[in-house]
């Protein structure tokens, strides 16, 4: 009786350890060896013109998760070849009131835009022409679960904190 007991052990262990089902879609690669996230930045330049009601709107895709956040920087200097970078909103004062550029997100798309308590055509060229901005997605995988979190202000800081490659940015037309 122990014999065809065992006997049906083992084959029932062989049985489970042996079953295959097909494969699963394949994922996204993960970043600096943790996966199921990845960390991206996208650079976008632009006008704020009337035509476009002083603003644009980005597709993302892919879309990112519910648990994602997105942080904008305005390049603001770019010095010896080094740029500088501030975090949105940026608040400006001008003789006829405030201006400031700030941004809005959902899971597929992000916004930049000009908020201003006086007429938006009576800004300066130099506010509106040719502006750059940089969009960092952190994963919500890394950004709920840090304890520490990097000062966001400071892009650098930022970049370094998350381990996110900005050597190779992305540009959004």
């Amino acid at each position: 009786m122990k014999k065809i007991l065992t006997l049906f052990a083992v084959v029932g262990l062989m049985a489970f350890t042996s079953c295959e089902g097909p494969e699963g879609p394949p994922g996204r690669d993960g970043d600096k060896g943790d996966p199921g996230y990845v960390n991206e930045i996208f650079e976008v330049t632009f006008s704020f013109t009337s035509a476009n009601d002083y603003g644009r709107t980005f597709e993302l895709n892919p879309v990112i998760a519910n648990t994602d956040n997105i942080l904008v920087y305005e390049l603001v200097n770019t010095n010896d070849g080094i740029d500088t970078w501030a975090l949105l909103p940026q608040v400006y004062y001008f003789p006829n009131g405030t201006a400031q550029y700030n941004f809005s997100f959902s899971y597929d798309q992000f916004s930049i835009f000009i908020d201003s308590d006086f007429a938006l055509n009576t800004l300066p060229a130099s506010f509106i022409t040719n502006k750059t901005f940089r969009v960092v997605i952190i994963p919500g995988a890394v950004y709920n679960k840090s304890a520490n979190k990097a000062d966001y202000s400071d892009y650098n800081a930022v970049i370094k904190k998350y381990n996110i490659d900005d050597s190779n940015v992305k540009k959004l037309n």
